[in-house]
């Protein structure tokens, strides 16, 4: 065990802690949030691809609860119409790479609810100014679209009016509804942020439609499995440079000559003979 005491040195103590402390940050926190991000991103693109097999179902189901827990990414169809002035540009998006906004307007069902409608990505104009938006048709109308979950606000982004239209950062529900000062019906997406609608492409009034995301599972487990490589080579480095340390101090003591006696020694020793 005296062998080891050279660990209880301050610089040894204090690598053992970093080790332990990272080693415990990869098991814990860094791995499981990589690897529940696959997670994620796994059960959205199912979502996706099993909606684009499934047949639309009307949005008054998805709204009453009758369509099942998960909505997000379903295809619906809705009947109602436009509500007039009611466009929202939601500013910081792209179109083929370019600058652009997406275009939101309030749409009436015919029972009354009134809900928010993404009509899809336009251009900018020379990348700093909206283009002339064309209102959504008026009269009844039958849409087919998504499902969309809102994407939350960002506190420090408040809505504006710039260019005659009112501006938004996020598609959100709620804002919007503040913002037109119209009650808007959240759609039921099985997270807990209430959903819009996001119109297909060729439906009445869209423009170009947002994509869909990629499918594909993203570098997320790829990443989570590295974490937990790095927490287990962490510790084994550490021993890996303890055993070093013991082997060096061995070779030290085999390979050290003789000392020489000293003079006051060696006259000790004679003096002490004599």
């Amino acid at each position: 065990m005296r062998k080891l005491t050279f660990l209880l040195r301050p610089s040894w103590l204090i690598l053992a802690v970093i080790v332990a402390a990272f080693a415990y940050l990869c098991f814990t926190v860094l791995a499981p949030w990589q690897l529940g991000k696959n997670d994620s991103t796994e059960h959205r693109n199912q979502l996706i691809a099993d909606s684009v097999q499934a047949d639309p179902v009307t949005v008054t189901d998805v709204l009453d609860g009758d369509a099942g827990s998960h909505t997000e990414w379903r295809k619906v169809t809705a009947t109602g119409a436009f509500v007039p002035e009611s466009t929202v540009l939601v500013r910081l998006r792209h179109l083929d790479g370019a600058p652009g906004y997406a275009v939101l307007a309030a749409f009436r069902l015919d029972d009354g609810r009134t809900l928010l409608v993404d009509r899809g990505l336009v251009a900018s104009v020379d990348g700093t100014r909206p283009p002339a938006v064309p209102d959504p048709p008026a009269g009844p109308q039958s849409i087919e679209a998504r499902v969309r979950a809102s994407e939350g606000v960002v506190p420090d982004k408040l809505p504006t009016t710039q260019d005659g239209f009112r501006q938004v950062y996020t598609v959100d529900t709620a804002q919007e509804s503040t913002v037109l000062g119209t009650e808007l019906t959240p759609i039921p997406t099985g997270t807990d942020k209430g959903g819009y609608l996001q119109l297909a492409e060729g439906q009445p009034g869209a423009f170009k439609p947002t994509p869909l995301p990629q499918l594909d599972a993203g570098p997320y487990l790829s990443y989570g499995l590295q974490w937990l490589a790095f927490g287990l080579m962490a510790p084994l480095g550490l021993g890996y440079f303890v055993v070093a340390e013991l082997r060096a101090r061995r070779r030290d003591r085999t390979e050290s000559p003789p000392t020489e006696p000293t003079t006051e020694a060696r006259l000790a020793d004679r003096y002490g003979r004599n």
